[in-house]
């Protein structure tokens, strides 16, 4: 399930970024409204997490366009601000839901859920099971299996391997890795990075997915299988 997050809060989108993709969802990130609308031109979004107090052109104006031109893609406010007035408005321009900062991130994922049962989509066939081959990733369980076989990983092994998969063919650097998949990650070196990949291509490899975590030299890691 995809899902664009719009926050111009740095460490709030380092969180919540890695909080909704050990959850099963595939996030892109945008910071401003601008750099949001040109996703949402290229890119059709399941959900759209907007935080309405973001630089160049809000995200009120934002969700106001997009409803404008006829995209019905889920909406749900993120915001500081708590009167009921404000809340009506949101819901008035077209958002589905309204949520209040500070907020609890099962509070966020619950709202998400209830929002994507509306597509008639079940939870279990969202997001449950990822495979390629004879790869398959239960994310429920965070179970990794290869023919079958299970493999054991580490946490870290895990979050690389479900990013690389769910999003094959794009190529991530060591910096961008580190904001998608670490909450803390000022205690994350791009040693590390490489440390975990290795490990992890080692007990692929040993299970019989040889080969499936390439490096682009220069440019970073991407799945291919």
């Amino acid at each position: 399930m995809r899902l664009l997050l719009v926050e111009d809060s740095h460490t709030l989108q380092r969180s919540l970024s890695a909080g909704l993709s050990h959850s099963g969802y595939s996030v892109d990130q945008a910071f401003d409204g601008e750099e949001a609308a040109q996703h949402l031109l290229s890119t059709h979004y399941d959900v759209i997490v907007l935080d309405i107090m973001i630089p160049k052109s809000d995200g009120l104006t934002l969700l106001k366009q997009l409803r404008q031109r006829g995209d019905k893609t889920f909406v749900l406010i993120l915001s500081a601000r708590d009167t009921a007035e404000d809340r009506i408005k949101g819901l008035d321009i077209g958002a589905d839901d309204y949520l209040v900062k500070p907020f609890s991130f099962e509070e966020l994922l619950s709202r998400l859920r209830a929002m994507l049962r509306r597509t008639n989509l079940g939870e279990q066939e969202i997001s449950s099971t990822l495979q390629v081959g004879e790869l398959k990733i239960n994310t429920i369980e965070r179970a990794v299996t290869i023919a079958d076989k299970a493999v054991v990983l580490t946490p870290y092994e895990y979050k690389i391997l479900n990013l690389l998969l769910r999003r094959r063919g794009q190529v991530f650097n060591h910096d961008q890795l580190i904001d998608r998949l670490y909450s803390n990650s000022h205690d994350v070196t791009r040693n590390a990075i490489e440390v975990h990949v290795s490990s992890l291509r080692k007990k692929l490899r040993a299970a019989g997915a040889d080969d499936c975590i390439k490096t682009r030299r220069g440019f970073g890691y991407y799945f291919e299988l």
